[in-house]
């Protein structure tokens, strides 16, 4: 079973968190041989070893396969090339071999997954595969398995995909997965696999579809993610979709899948858990975890009238800072809250600056400046559960989303959760939120104001008891006997 790894190189939370997750289960299964795809999303990968019958070839010496395993390694790194000769060959490769190698694939040629073999490299494979979602435990499990190569960039692939399908036909390179069940893409994938070869579609959300207007680039990738979705359905794949409602909107989609569906949700890293660790630390963490691309100025990273006894007060959000987010009708919501009754309430927001996030910024900038509002970027998830334990709400305001982990993991770490009236979060919080229109300041407000104060105690009470139930629904443990079931049923 061949999984695809390429998002676990590239991240940390969200795609890449469940990617490594799933891996590890899988691995960890004694009815699957699970095989890591190595791929890059934007760089030409080294081949690897070459394949014959399914094996490295006889002819390969130790000396020249160290060699040809040390440069995939170099070539996966985001590094640019430090001699202009060899950048000049990555940029001649990048641009002319994959339209070559999918004409071939045109053709009738295969392409080869070139062979990585692990034991030298398992450094490499834990740290930066790895490391950031499993724990130490998991090291022999996971970076002792069979890897394959895939060289050409998945965004180039994309890209060739949605040019040939100005002429009429998407058209996509074919792997030579001869000796492969299985294979599991994460989100649509960009290459076809070869008969009698299952292809599954780990399919996280149809937004770049039916909400184009929220992501970057929206021509684009629009038309990306709908010929690579469409290419795949009509080579027969399934779909594992992470939530009953994501599930839904496939369907909306492409009526025809609805017997090629099912829905296994994402798991929940061990990192998050119910602790009492003193909140003393989380201005600690705010002030080492602050982002420095905000226009902060050299202003107090903690306001003074929000620290009570050492302790702060917050609302927290956590997610790339783009307009689907919703970030700014948080912002006013929490702006009529200091203003009536709760001036000590400070705001503490959590992502990388997304696409269209000048706005936000712009929005949040006088905020950075005097104190009270605290943008973090990189935040390490022991931090992040701390942070999740102590905010007085965790707001969850989309107006789209396939899952919501930060809901769950909020949920899984004691902490209370606001979020938008989605079918989505309706579907993976349960009851275990309160929940508001996303389209309306007033409501977000009347939500949170219901979770603060001496009056919401026996309310936020409820609902950490209800986030324990509904975020164990996630954990490792209860999810994979579900990929188990679906794995035989596709391969029988």
């Amino acid at each position: 079973m061949l999984l695809e790894l390429r998002p676990a190189l590239e991240g940390h939370s969200g795609i890449p968190q469940e990617t490594r997750l799933l891996f590890r289960g899988l691995a960890a299964s004694p009815d699957v041989d699970a095989i890591g795809l190595l791929q890059s999303g934007g760089l030409v990968a080294e081949p690897g070893l070459p394949v014959e019958r399914g094996a490295v070839r006889q002819d390969i010496d130790d000396h020249t396969k160290t060699d040809m395993l040390s440069k995939v390694v170099v070539s996966l790194q985001q590094a640019p090339p430090s001699h202009k000769l060899e950048s000049a060959r990555k940029r001649m490769l990048g641009w002319f071999g994959p339209p070559w190698a999918v004409v071939r694939s045109v053709l009738g040629r295969r392409v080869q997954l070139g062979i990585f073999e692990p034991l030298q490299y398992r450094d490499f494979l834990w740290r930066s595969l790895f490391a950031k979602s499993l724990q130490e435990s998991d090291i022999a499990l996971v970076t002792q398995r069979g890897f394959r190569v895939l060289r050409w960039p998945w965004s180039r692939l994309h890209a060739i995909g949605v040019v040939s399908s100005w002429f009429g036909r998407a058209t996509y390179l074919r792997l030579d997965t001869t000796d492969i069940d299985v294979v599991i893409a994460e989100t649509p994938f960009p290459a076809r696999v070869l008969a009698p070869t299952r292809l599954i579609v780990r399919y996280h959300d149809a937004i770049p579809l039916l909400m184009p207007h929220t992501v970057k680039d929206r021509g684009y990738h629009r038309s990306a993610h709908f010929q690579a979705l469409r290419r795949n359905a009509m080579d027969g794949a399934w779909f594992a979709c992470v939530s009953e409602a994501t599930r839904r909107d496939l369907i909306s989609v492409m009526p025809s899948l609805a017997g090629r569906t099912v829905t296994i949700p994402n798991m929940l890293s061990h990192h998050f858990f119910h602790e009492s660790a003193d909140d003393r630390r989380v201005p600690e963490v705010i002030w080492s975890r602050k982002s420095r691309n905000a226009p902060h100025k050299g202003g107090a990273s903690i306001d003074p009238d929000g620290l009570v006894d050492g302790s702060l007060s917050y609302l927290l959000i956590v997610g790339t800072i783009e307009p689907r987010k919703n970030h700014l009708a948080l912002i006013d919501a929490w702006e009529h809250l200091r203003a009536d009754g709760f001036h000590r309430l400070n705001l503490v927001i959590v992502g990388s600056l997304g696409w269209d996030h000048h706005a936000i910024l712009e929005r949040l900038s006088p905020w950075l400046e005097r104190g009270g509002v605290h943008l973090l970027t990189a935040v390490p998830a022991d931090d992040l559960r701390l942070l999740y334990r102590h905010a007085a709400v965790t707001v969850c305001p989309s107006f789209g989303e396939g899952f919501d982990f930060p809901g769950v993991e909020a949920m899984r770490s004691g902490g209370v959760v606001a979020a938008s009236d989605l079918p989505v979060h309706r579907d993976v919080f349960a009851d275990a939120c309160q929940y508001f229109s996303p389209y309306s300041v007033s409501e977000l407000v009347a939500a949170i104001r219901m979770l603060l104060g001496p009056d919401a105690t026996a309310r936020r009470a409820a609902l950490v008891q209800a986030g324990a139930e509904v975020s164990s629904r996630y954990l490792p443990e209860r999810v994979m006997p579900f990929w188990e079931d679906f794995l035989h049923s596709v391969v029988q």
